[in-house]
């Protein structure tokens, strides 16, 4: 009998290369190999066609999905290589880590296993051969060779010799790994298998020889497994991506050049050459010069500094720099595309339909193909029209994944005159999504009724006023019917009982929306307008009150709830909703000891809605910034009416000299004291409007007391008859009449 031992990189090319070579000559009748036996009910999906790498096998808790580990594999995996030849020469491969049921049931003692700590010996042969780090070391000894004459015997003395020396971390999980899979080695031996070939991580090789004597014996072995905890899991094949193979799990493995490597598997010769080829084919499809003569002399300086480092063929080190000098003439940027396009890719591997899958993922499945919306690696953008019924049920879909906690679209905000039927999503799939989803299955076996099911569940408990609107309002663009009705009876009892006015504020913008927007989406929003009426009108009752005394932090918070009030009010069009708030806002501006950061914002949105003239709000400015009052308290008052826009003070010459005034009567002590907050809130104002203010006062332009700004008074040599005989060219050009 022979127990051959390959230990090998996981994801690494010339791991895999080699161990092909050595399965092909010592054509095993046995192959085990490190990963988890919990899966074995789903290794012959791998002869499936449909089956397409990058894939992961996941393994998680039956009833408990986030208790999860993926163990991914790539075409250049020397595991994915070692099941394939198995599987096409009817080979038996089996499983032989420590099963997942028992390492999941000590999920918080496996974390120093997906940390990848046990990688760190490689350090020392690295600093030996005179390198600094021990992946790049063994990514040019192994990974990039390109043949693997004695490689595993060599690789097997070299961990003999560092587990010696090196001292192991004292991590029981890893002691019950390595326990188990020599027990499995045993095993298989007693089987009566005569040629075993054993693939596992190059570290484990040493301790898995089970004829060495200072191999621990299956006593001990069998005394170390004893009594391990368990719990059930399930387990089946998801696709995976490039970007994922960096991922810490499952064996802990990860690399940041899955592109590279894909390349370096496939071009057995000529690899720099085939490399700078598709760099320069790349850089074309972008638009960037690249001619044949760039790519030879790429190439040519490539393997200078290769042989200037005594390497024997250039790395990927050797061929990025000389792609940064010669193609992009030194400027790091096209780098950046080259390394998310080609050095790691965007390559997203396929399942077969026949992989075991939850009911809620198969419908998922379903959906993305009825509505044309496959997962996709790549970031994409999709532009939805909801006129059209094919993308309203595309928002459906992602506005319910939303809710169930798979973020696979990102809604932007949309602005203009389509913005009430237009949506953008940012699309990017993640194969961890995979396990959302089939957390989601708690909730139903369709997206359609998980999102219900969690939308009634989460109103049920839910106290929070802002909260509830919120959800009715995701609710609505979801398309949940059967929800709704139980958010409506829960955010009626909810706001019969809420007197604070902060809270009924934040609630309602979310209405709102639903108001002025639901019926875009064909949905029913008359049954929030009774809640509106109600809630209108105790927030405007109740604000006065619940603005008295507040301190700064209090007062910064009502004056956002202010502003998002505001605009809701105006977005409802609503003629008695305005006049309630505009009365509340009168009351406000009038009364005393409240804060000035309040009293001004309050006195600047009854100016923009014409519910006070310019000389009533001067009349106001000049009360707040009397001497009367503190100087702080002015400059909040200040801040309260101008943030966030200074062309009040560029169309409003008498708001902007009783501010002049104010600041230049200012004492010196108290206008250090002030100036943090003037700042602040000039801070606000864009970049023009700085530099108009600022060119006015520094030409120190007196003009004649008004209600707005004209040009007439700010310039005595204006000349009206020449004004006037450009306005036909003028009116000519924007295509409107003039008498």
């Amino acid at each position: 009998m022979s127990i051959q031992i390959f230990g090998i990189r996981h994801h690494g090319p010339g791991s895999a290369r080699s161990l092909r070579d050595a399965l092909e000559s010592l054509q095993p009748d046995l192959i085990l190999v490190e990963g988890p036996p919990d899966a074995a009910d789903v290794l012959s999906l791998l002869r499936h066609p449909a089956m397409q790498p990058p894939v992961a096998l996941l393994i998680h808790v039956f009833d408990d999905p986030k208790r999860s580990v993926f163990y991914p594999f790539a075409i250049f995996s020397p595991e994915w290589q070692a099941l394939q030849y198995a599987l096409t020469h009817n080979v038996t491969a089996r499983f032989m880590d420590l099963p997942q049921a028992h390492q999941l049931a000590f999920e918080p003692q496996i974390s120093d296993i997906k940390s990848g700590r046990y990688q760190d010996p490689l350090r020392r042969l690295a600093e030996a051969a005179g390198y600094t780090d021990g992946e790049q070391w063994w990514e040019m000894m192994v990974e990039e060779r390109s043949d693997g004459y004695d490689l595993f015997a060599a690789i097997f003395e070299a961990m003999s010799a560092l587990r010696e020396s090196f001292p192991v971390i004292d991590n029981p999980i890893e002691a019950q790994r390595e326990a188990f899979m020599r027990q499995t080695i045993r095993v298989a031996s007693r089987e009566g298998f005569q040629r075993i070939a054993v693939v596992c991580g190059a570290w484990h090789a040493p301790a898995l020889d089970i004829n060495s004597k200072s191999t621990p014996s299956a006593k001990n072995d069998a005394a170390q497994l004893k009594g391990l905890l368990k719990t059930k899991v399930r387990a089946t094949w998801v696709p995976w991506t490039n970007g994922r193979l960096s991922l810490q799990s499952g064996y802990g493995a990860g690399i940041t050049s899955p592109g590279w490597y894909q390349h370096l598997w496939a071009a057995r010769d000529n690899v720099a050459i085939r490399w700078m080829v598709q760099v320069a084919q790349l850089l074309r499809g972008e638009d960037l010069d690249v001619s044949p003569a760039n790519v030879i002399e790429a190439i040519r300086l490539a393997e200078t500094l290769t042989a200037l480092r005594g390497r024997s063929s250039p790395g990927l080190t050797e061929l990025n720099e000389a792609t940064q000098t010669v193609l992009c003439f030194g400027s790091n940027l096209p780098l950046r595309l080259i390394h998310d396009k080609l050095i790691v890719g965007e390559t997203l591997g396929q399942v077969p339909a026949e992989t075991p899958m939850p009911p809620i993922q198969q419908d998922l499945h379903r959906e993305q193909k009825r509505l044309r919306l496959p997962a996709e690696a790549g970031e994409r953008t999709l532009d939805l029209d909801l006129r059209r019924a094919t993308d309203l049920d595309r928002s459906r879909l992602l506005h319910r994944l939303t809710l169930l906690r798979v973020p696979w679209g990102e809604s932007q905000r949309v602005t203009g005159k389509g913005s009430t039927f237009h949506e953008i999503w940012r699309l990017r799939w993640q194969p961890e999504f995979v396990v959302a989803v089939i957390e989601a299955s708690i909730w139903g076996k369709t997206i359609l009724e998980a999102a219900t099911a969690y939308v009634r569940d989460v109103a049920g408990g839910a106290d929070d006023l802002p909260g509830l609107t919120n959800l009715l309002d995701r609710a609505l663009l979801a398309d949940l019917p059967d929800a709704i009705g139980r958010l409506m009876e829960r955010l009626q009892s909810v706001a019969a009982l809420t007197s604070d006015a902060t809270q009924m504020m934040g609630a309602l913008p979310p209405l709102a929306n639903i108001m002025r927007y639901g019926n875009v989406r064909k949905t029913d929003a008359t049954m929030v307008g009774e809640i509106l009426d109600g809630l209108v009108a105790r927030i405007c009752i109740g604000l006065p009150g619940a603005c008295a005394s507040l301190n700064d932090e209090a007062a910064a918070i009502i004056f956002e709830h202010i502003i998002r009030t505001n605009s809701a009010i105006n977005l409802l069009r609503n003629d008695d909703y305005s006049k309630q708030w505009h009365n509340a806002l009168l009351q406000m501006v009038d009364q005393r000891n409240l804060h000035g950061l309040v009293a001004g914002r309050c006195c600047r949105l009854l100016l923009d809605s014409t519910r006070l003239a310019a000389e009533e709000a001067a009349l106001h400015l000049r009360l707040a910034l009397s001497t009367a009052n503190e100087p702080g308290q002015a400059a909040t008052w200040v801040e309260g009416f101008l943030k966030g826009s200074g062309l009040l003070l560029l169309h409003d010459e008498t708001l902007s000299r009783v501010l002049d005034d104010w600041v230049t009567r200012i004492h010196r002590e108290s206008f250090t004291m002030i100036l943090p907050l003037l700042r602040r809130t000039f801070a606000t104002f864009t970049t023009s409007e700085r530099r108009q203010i600022g060119e006015r006062v520094k030409s120190g332009m007196k003009v004649a007391a008004g209600p707005t700004f004209s040009l007439q008074s700010a310039r005595a040599d204006f000349d009206q008859a020449r004004a006037e005989a450009v306005l036909p060219l003028v009116a000519k050009l924007l295509g409107v009449e003039i008498d």
